[in-house]
């Protein structure tokens, strides 16, 4: 990893000049100190800038389409939520996933035909309580008296991965769930990871016929219900073309009984933003490949740095480096048409399971600070790729602005309206002068105003 520091740099340049200064593909580190130059920069607290003036050199208005960014872009797990635990409010959260917190098939019905309720009940009260009222539960594992197998590491108790001995035990718990949370469980994820044989021993045949007899149920009693579909990990590359391609046709040909496909796109503990984007292309590639409909894709988890697989070590991602992942996260996300992203998992102390810890202070926290300011409420109007850039527009309270960063090196970017002022993730902002450019890196920066663009879908 290289330690050069994050900057945005004015070097007095005409026109659109896409550089290459680095070809390693590594996701470089950022600094904890980032510095601007030159001496007229700003903080971002400082004066709102003169208005800005056209760059002579300007390029042609890009036309974009603009689309409503889910209002749930940002989510996550909390721990302890089912005993009334929540982040602060340096911890944004507009949806919740309940997963590892006793809220599943498998601990309400720890009895065959007795449903204890308690802990959902008080998850839903603390998330309503803190203004989170978009909720996403996960149905399964299967409980123990109706497991079909013992055999093999299962979580988190044996039994919990096999295929239920009676499914009509499992329309009976979905249909008791939806009665009772209509209108409070906004969406119903089917299965965790049920492309890992210590979720799921089943085949996709059979999670398609559940996710087939759940939807039948969901759509019955709670039609503004989501259904999502079972999640599949992505960085075990063999379980992910083992399960994900099968259990995608199988849903075809139940004519596709899921409202949005999910993904968990946690990539190996060494490995950063640039990997999981892969991850997420070679999961578009699968569903193009498919001929699957335009359903919405969720990350329904993910974190950097969980040990693995194998031998490979856990790694540690913290302050500025934390801060750009994350924000990194949501713009890859976006650009590859993933409406939701859900981190795993706030805790009130370091979990050390984690790799990038997700606790009031940490610098994760502040990245979803900055996603929050960028993005949410806004309106998406896609990205272009020049050189090692990417360049992505958001219109968001009617202003529209530019969100620039490099998969890996750094380049260039040239023709930005004068005046304008270019904040990196990290806050380390400059006003653009006439005819200037800016060099960007891996840390995203936003440039408002962003350069003209006509919105060809209005």
């Amino acid at each position: 990893m290289r330690s050069s520091q994050v900057f945005v740099t004015v070097l007095c340049m005409s026109g659109l000049a896409l550089a290459a200064c680095s070809s390693q593909e590594a996701a470089p580190e950022p600094s904890a100190s980032p510095t601007v130059a030159p001496s007229e920069s700003m903080p971002p607290s400082a004066t709102p800038s003169p208005e800005p003036t056209p760059s002579s050199t300007q390029e042609p208005a890009r036309e974009v389409t603009f689309a409503p960014l889910d209002p749930g872009m940002l989510g996550m797990h909390v721990a302890g939520a089912q005993e009334g635990d929540w982040p602060s409010d340096a911890v944004p959260v507009e949806s919740l996933r309940l997963w590892d917190t006793g809220t599943s098939w498998l601990q309400i019905e720890a009895t065959r035909g007795r449903y204890e309720w308690g802990l959902l009940d008080t998850a839903l009260e603390t998330a309503a309580d803190a203004g989170v009222t978009d909720v996403l539960l996960v149905l399964g594992p299967t409980p123990v008296w109706n497991a079909s197998s013992l055999k093999g590491v299962q979580y988190p108790v044996a039994g919990a991965a096999s295929e239920p001995k009676s499914v009509q035990a499992w329309d009976d718990f979905v249909t008791a769930v939806v009665d009772r949370y209509a209108g409070r469980i906004t969406a119903y994820q089917i299965w965790n990871e049920a492309s890992l044989k210590m979720f799921w021993q089943g085949s996709p045949e059979q999670m398609a016929d559940l996710t087939e007899r759940a939807y039948r149920i969901i759509k019955e009693r709670d039609p503004s219900a989501l259904v999502v579909g079972a999640s599949t990990t992505v960085r075990l590359l063999g379980a992910f073309e083992r399960f994900f391609p099968a259990y995608m046709e199988e849903l075809a040909a139940r004519d596709w009984p899921v409202d949005v496909s999910a993904v968990h796109s946690y990539p190996s503990g060494v490995q950063g933003p640039l990997d999981r984007a892969r991850n997420l292309r070679l999961v578009r590639h699968t569903l193009d490949r498919l001929d699957a409909p335009a359903l919405p894709v969720w990350d329904t988890e993910l974190n950097y740095g969980l040990a693995g697989p194998g031998d490979v070590p856990r790694g540690e991602i913290v302050g500025d480096q934390a801060t750009s992942w994350v924000v990194r996260t949501y713009l890859d996300s976006m650009r590859f048409g993933v409406g939701r992203t859900y981190f795993y998992i706030w805790t009130p102390e370091p979990y050390e399971l984690l790799g990038m810890q997700m606790t009031n202070d940490s610098g994760a926290a502040a990245g979803l600070r900055v996603v929050s300011d960028w993005l949410v409420g806004g309106e998406w109007g896609g990205c272009e790729v020049s050189g090692l850039v990417n360049m992505c527009v958001v219109r968001k309270d009617g202003e529209v602005s530019e969100l620039l960063w490099a998969d890996f090196g750094e380049g260039q970017v040239s023709g930005l309206p004068e005046g304008a002022e270019a904040c990196t993730a990290l806050g380390a902002c400059q006003l653009v002068g006439e005819d200037d450019s800016i060099v960007v890196d891996d840390v995203p920066v936003r440039v408002f105003p962003a350069r003209d663009v006509v919105d060809v879908g209005s």
